[in-house]
């Protein structure tokens, strides 16, 4: 299984006002280094818990359907399936029927059972493709208050020490910003 991600976020989870204040920056001249700056913090917020904080569009890319029929998806939380296909041995692409594939958007991970008719697939490789919404909504109210606060920090801290601090980071967060993240993260057995 592949994940892709098709479109970015329409937002960031943390304002630039947001960022401004919590500096206690009143200029605006660095506004471009702290958008960036809050890009990259919530991609590696995103990255260590495991959840997709603002919706955008994945695509999930299957070389089969699963024997049990349970897709156990990536990505965190997943709100909707906008559409999915099946290619035929050709490279035409066929349109899974609406209700062939059930989200079970509170399950941890996300499921997508198949509970309806399916086409066959035709090729060996990338037969299948799920295009879902994964995210807590598409503002940044939706997103937890300690993520939201996680990303607020790491971009804080970049834009404080900037220099080396940034490849730190990138192998291990530090540990204020993980225990925001620990609640949310996906525990392993």
């Amino acid at each position: 299984m592949t994940p892709i991600a098709l479109t970015p976020p329409m937002a960031e989870p943390v304002s630039l006002t947001d960022a401004r204040l919590f500096l206690r920056l009143d200029q605006n001249e660095e506004d471009g280094l702290l958008g960036t700056l809050i890009t990259a913090a919530r991609l590696m917020i995103e990255a260590a818990s495991g959840r997709m904080l603002i919706d955008q569009d994945w695509r999930i890319v299957l070389d089969r359907w699963p024997d049990g029929g349970e897709i156990r998806l990536p990505l965190s939380p997943v709100r909707s399936i906008k559409a999915a296909r099946v290619y035929d041995a050709q490279g035409g692409a066929q349109s899974v029927a609406t209700g062939a594939l059930a989200l079970d958007g509170s399950a941890d991970p996300p499921v997508i059972r198949l509970v309806g008719a399916v086409p066959v697939i035709g090729r060996k490789r990338g037969a299948i493709e799920i295009d879902i919404v994964a995210g807590y909504g598409d503002t940044a109210a939706a997103v937890p208050a300690l993520l939201r606060q996680a990303v607020l920090r790491l971009a804080a801290r970049w834009f404080e020490e900037r220099g080396d601090v940034v490849g730190r980071d990138a192998a291990a967060l530090p540990a204020e910003i993980m225990a925001l993240v620990a609640p949310f993260r996906r525990m392993r057995l």
